[in-house]
């Protein structure tokens, strides 16, 4: 890279790549992958090797941006079995645009500098130098950066030699040249070039560093990603018993970059704010990010890395297992998170909102399909992460987690340095499942399989007591009449469950009728199904069976394991429930995130206020105490650090008193003592209800405050937010109390519901029914 420190740019890269091909066809052309670079001088062919002196003449070299190829036109024929060297000198543009090689610009000890990285996933690395740029197309690497004497270079193996060099104007350039790496794709070979410090330690021989600006080093920043990065490589090689291969891993946080993170080998990138945790900071939800993120990446040096997918179609089989292996590293590291319920939270309830529309795609998709890089980068969604690793927790839990991991070491020692696909994954498993016989299936593990990852969506069952009947059909918001799936929307479904409180054998639905299912006349004969949610699929209960477990939710909310669904029967136990993820799944379906768009539904609001407070008010009240009293006490509350805020909004929202005098008092002592930190877990609320009960005088502060040099970015956009909170306040007390407001606010107000009146009839019908069943329960 053509950079020193203080230039201001344009920026550019030169280079040459060497790389040794086997020809297995005889041919005349040799044809690789270029995206955006110029090739500098003559290419050329040397070989076939060894013989010494021996080329190919090249008769020309031509690039065609449709398909980003390098295209060399030969004057002989290579020849099938016999080994080339391809040569080729190269020119590229350094953009700010984090793909690629890039530059990135910060700031550190109070100076401006710069950098330069890379990120090549999926097909960047022919943008930065001509390559044979799939994923089963595996080398071996041999990297030498020339840099300025400055900055420190880092790549995927550790640095063998450090040399000096003058350019043709006799300027002094530093060579860094690196180990020969291990067998890999070009997706995860990775530069960088900083003037960072770093932290190290070594673990089993694996000498760990991180590295980010020198404030960052100096306070302490990544000390905690430093603790739990050499403990999870050490349980994640003792869990899979497969070593990892390489002596060193450098993790970089970089101020600026377009990923969460990149589990390049050996020179993990990451953004600076999915590395870093501030000593003074007591919220344990930064350490759950940092050790879940962490831990992600560390999984992928076993999935991805070492075994990658044949191609982009399987990406699941390394984001999907990584994002199990996530969970359980973290959970290594910090057994205190109830990262159980994180998982639940954060990866299995997302992805089923997501996965019941018509066109979502399957989690392995035909290699036909995945065509292009648009293609590819679409692949990178919660289909992939989330529900890879959804279906692969309930793979684990029908086969036993000890079969599972025994799985898995077999592939991963049969598939080490190569590629693979998900038929792999399933006759591997299929021959842990044929040498024991303790777990039986029902079918074939590939024929189990392929059901839930080579067709869309999910199925929902449906459970009849009378009967004991469970039938099944797709999941969706729409009905697809125009279905040709070649599975015809049925899964073979594994099925936890339980009767009466008691767990039950695990149980398959291959066919429909289950007499063990049938219930007595009893009240208290009840059945569950899908504890825990170990399965990917939602379930439909009769009317009995959902009058049965409403009555046990209100006498006992702890009785069995659940999350609230939409019916509202379960609603009424709620002033028992004292799990926050819980209530944060209540208050996602009964109140959207846009609040003040729930007010086109005026005619349902007023009887939800009524309803919903009755309920909110002892949780609510028992962390109201802590923020008034000890909130370092709830340091270690996952969940009140994540969903403490929904809580709280929403009880001021639906005009709860004593949310909006504890807004008010909490305010006014900032504005009083600006050095006054507002509790961080409710912050935006209070600023919210500060201004908007306030006066003109908090709204003043408000605006003071967001001007304040010191203020960051995060500040900033909390108080524009509050700013805007009167308006919303006004419209609220249009429709909950009717309140007579100046002539000009209630034009505005009532232009603004004018607007927001026009529903979708089908919406209307559904609104009419809650606000009917709200108006004969509000008062139960």
């Amino acid at each position: 890279p053509r950079v020193r420190p203080g230039q201001a740019g344009p920026f550019s890269f030169v280079g040459q790549v060497n790389i040794t091909v086997r020809c297995r066809q005889d041919t005349e052309v040799a044809v690789l992958h270029s995206s955006g670079l110029r090739i500098r001088g003559a290419a050329a062919v040397r070989g076939p090797l060894p013989e010494p002196g021996a080329a190919v003449e090249v008769a020309g070299l031509r690039q065609e941006a449709a398909g980003e190829t390098a295209v060399l036109e030969l004057r002989g024929r290579l020849r099938a079995g016999r080994r080339y060297v391809l040569q080729l000198g190269f020119q590229g543009r350094l953009e700010e645009d984090l793909d690629g090689l890039f530059l990135t610009r910060y700031t550190d000890q109070g100076r401006s500098s710069m950098l330069i990285a890379s990120q090549l996933e999926p097909t960047y690395a022919r943008t930065v130098y001509p390559c044979f740029d799939e994923p089963a197309m595996k080398a071996t690497f041999n990297i030498r950066i020339v840099h300025d004497p400055s900055y420190v270079a880092l790549s995927n193996m550790p640095a063998i030699d450090v040399s000096e060099m003058k350019d043709e104007n006799g300027s002094l350039w530093t060579v860094t040249t690196f180990n020969t790496s291990l067998k890999m794709s070009t997706y995860l070979t990775a530069f960088v070039i900083c003037d960072f410090d770093y932290v190290t330690r070594t673990e089993r021989g694996n000498e760990i560093r991180i590295w980010a600006r020198k404030e960052a080093i100096k306070n302490g920043y990544v000390d905690y990603a430093l603790n739990i990065t050499g403990p999870i490589f050490s349980f994640l090689e003792d869990l899979l018993n497969v070593s990892y291969p390489l002596p060193k891993t450098d993790l970089v946080a970089l101020p600026d970059f377009g990923a969460i993170a990149m589990e390049n080998w050996g020179l993990m990138t990451f953004q600076e704010s999915s590395l870093m945790y501030l000593p003074s900071d007591k919220f344990t939800s930064r350490k759950a990010m940092i050790a879940i993120i962490v831990s992600h990446e560390i999984g992928h040096q076993w999935f991805g890395n070492l075994v990658t997918m044949s191609w982009w179609s399987d990406l699941w089989l390394k984001e999907g297992l990584a994002s199990y292996f996530e969970n359980l590293g973290a959970i290594f590291v910090e057994p205190k998170l109830p990262l159980d319920k994180i998982f639940y939270d954060h990866v299995v309830q997302p992805v089923l909102r997501e996965d019941n529309e018509i066109g979502v795609r399957s989690l392995s998709e035909s290699e036909d399909k995945i065509k292009g890089p648009f293609s590819l980068m679409s692949l990178f969604d919660s289909i992939t992460y989330n529900k890879g690793a959804t279906i692969t927790w309930m793979l684990s839990g029908f086969l036993t987690e000890k079969l599972f991991i025994r799985a898995l070491t077999s592939y991963l020692k049969e598939f080490s340095f190569s590629n693979a696909n998900q038929d792999d994954l399933w006759t591997h498993i299929q021959m842990v499942i044929d040498a024991q016989d303790k777990v039986q299936l029902p079918a074939p593990v590939k024929q189990i399989m392929d059901s839930w990852t080579c067709q869309n969506g999910f199925p929902v069952l449906t459970l009849n007591l009378t009967t004991g009947t469970i039938t099944q059909e797709q999941f969706l918001n729409k009905k697809n009449e125009n279905s040709t799936d070649t599975y015809n929307n049925t899964w073979i479904i594994p099925i936890s469950w339980m009767r009466n409180g008691s767990s039950q054998p695990l149980i398959w639905l291959d066919n429909s009728m289950f007499p063990e299912m049938q219930v007595s006349e009893s009240e208290y004969d009840w059945i569950l199904l899908n504890v825990n949610l170990s399965g990917y699929y939602r379930v439909n209960y009769d009317q009995v069976n959902l009058r049965r477990l409403a009555r046990l939710l209100e006498n006992d909310p702890k009785t069995f394991p659940m999350y609230i669904e939409t019916a509202l029967e379960l609603t009424k136990y709620l002033d028992r429930e004292d799990e926050l993820f819980i209530w944060n799944m209540v208050l996602l379906n009964l109140v959207p995130e846009n609040l003040e768009g729930t007010l086109k539904n005026y005619e349902v609001y007023p009887l939800l206020k009524k309803y919903l407070l009755k309920r909110m008010l002892p949780i609510y009240h028992y962390y109201a105490g802590f923020i008034r009293q000890n909130v370092d006490a709830l340091e270690d509350d996952y969940f009140a650090q994540v969903y403490l805020e929904k809580l709280f909004t929403t009880a001021c929202w639906l005009g709860l008193q004593d949310c909006l005098d504890l807004s008010s008092e909490l305010y006014a002592k900032w504005m009083d003592n600006p050095e006054y930190k507002i509790p961080f877990l409710i912050r935006r609320t209070v600023c919210c209800y500060g201004v908007a009960t306030g006066s003109d005088k908090e709204w003043n502060f408000a605006w003071e405050m967001y001007n304040h040099t010191d203020s960051t970015k995060e500040d900033k956009d909390i108080l524009l937010s509050a700013m805007s909170c009167l308006m919303c306040l006004l419209l609220q007390l249009q429709v909950f109390y009717n309140t007579t407001l100046e002539e000009d606010e209630r034009a505005a107000a009532t232009l603004l519901l004018e607007f927001t009146k026009v529903e979708n009839m089908e919406r209307r019908k559904l609104l009419i029914k809650v606000a009917n069943w709200l108006q004969k329960n509000v008062d139960d």
